[in-house]
C-alpha cells in the first residue's frame, strides 16, 4: 500500500487544484492522500467530490507555530493535523487568523521588494490568489519566476525570500504547544512536520520533541525529501524512544518544488494507528 501524507493544493501554495491533486495522485500509483494544505481546509469538500475509485482520502492540514528550538531561542515549525473536526470553533478561528495574518505578510515583503525595483505588484498578486486561499512566499516566488528574475522558486527562496535574507518579514503564529492541544481537542492527530529539515533555517533540538510528546503529540514526519540519513536516524530513534507514529510524506507541491507525489511513503500501520486515534473526522474512500 502506497501512503502519502503531506500534499498542497492550490488552496495554499501548491500548483495542483484538489480535484487535480487526487487525480495526480491515483496517476501516481498511491493508494492514500493526505490534502494539508496550509491553515486551511479548503481543499476538503472539492478533493472528496472528485476522488477517484480506489483512492483513500485523508484530511489534514499544515499549521505554520512557533516553538522555542532548544537552545536559547526559537524558531518556525509546522505541525501537520489529521482527521480533525474542521468546523471546531478554536481550528475555525486560528484558521481565519492564521489566512489573514499571511496575506499581509505577503503584502508587506512584494512591497519591500517593488519599492527595490522588483516588477512585483502586491495588490495583483493577491487578487490573483484562488478566493479563500491561504497566501504564501511560494506565490511571491512563483511571481518572480514568471517575471523573469529567477529561473526556480527554489532560487527565489535562496536568493530573496529566505528567513534570513533583505525582505524577510517576521509572522505571528501560533505556540506549537496550543496548537497540538488544538488539535487533539477537535479529535485530530498531530505530526511534527520535517523537524530536523536543517538547510531551510533553524530547528529544534530532539529536547524540544521530547516535550512535545509530553503535551501531546502524537508523531514525527521522519521520511520526507528534506531530511538527510542522519537525520532520518536521529528521528526514528527519537520516535522509538518516546514511542511517537513515524511518518514518511512527499510534501508534493506540483510544479513548485520538484518532488513528485509518493517520493517518501507511510506504512500502513502507522495510518492504522492515525485512524485509531483520531475522532474528529473519517477516511474517505473512493
Amino acid at each position: 500500500m502506497r501512503i502519502d501524507l503531506h500534499t498542497h493544493s492550490t488552496v495554499s501554495d501548491g500548483t495542483d487544484t484538489p480535484a487535480q491533486l487526487v487525480a495526480a495522485a491515483a496517476g501516481a500509483g498511491l493508494d492514500v492522500l493526505a490534502i494539508t494544505d496550509h491553515d486551511s481546509t479548503g481543499g476538503w469538500a472539492e478533493a472528496a467530490e472528485a476522488l477517484p475509485p480506489g483512492l483513500t482520502l485523508v484530511r489534514g492540514a499544515e499549521l505554520s507555530c512557533w516553538s522555542p528550538d532548544g537552545r536559547g531561542g526559537h524558531c518556525t515549525v509546522h505541525l501537520l493535523a489529521y482527521l480533525f473536526d474542521p468546523e471546531a470553533d478554536a481550528v475555525v478561528a486560528e484558521h481565519a487568523r492564521a489566512r489573514a495574518q499571511r496575506r499581509q505578510r505577503l503584502q508587506r515583503i512584494a512591497e519591500r521588494m517593488a519599492a527595490d525595483g522588483f516588477p512585483v505588484d502586491a495588490d495583483a498578486l493577491l487578487a490573483g490568489l484562488p478566493p479563500g486561499s491561504t497566501a504564501g512566499r511560494p506565490h511571491l516566488a512563483a511571481a518572480l519566476v514568471s517575471a523573469g528574475v529567477v529561473s526556480t522558486v527554489d532560487e527565489a527562496f535562496a536568493r530573496f525570500l529566505n528567513d534570513r535574507g533583505r525582505y524577510y518579514v517576521p509572522s505571528s503564529k501560533t505556540p506549537v504547544e496550543a496548537a497540538i492541544g488544538m488539535v487533539g481537542q477537535a479529535g485530530g492527530v498531530s505530526v511534527l512536520a520535517h523537524a530536523f529539515a536543517h538547510h531551510r533555517g533553524p530547528t529544534v533540538t530532539a529536547g524540544v520533541i521530547r516535550e512535545l510528546a509530553a503535551a501531546g503529540l502524537d508523531g514525527v514526519e521522519v521520511d520526507h525529501p528534506d531530511h538527510d540519513a542522519d537525520a532520518r536516524a536521529e528521528l526514528r530513534a527519537l520516535a522509538g524512544e518516546l514511542d511517537l507514529l513515524t511518518t514518511g510524506s512527499s510534501d508534493y507541491h506540483g510544479s513548485n518544488k520538484t518532488i513528485h507525489l509518493g517520493q517518501e511513503l507511510t506504512s500502513p500501520w502507522v495510518l492504522d494507528a492515525i485512524v485509531e486515534r483520531a475522532t474528529g473526522a473519517e477516511l474517505l474512500v473512493g
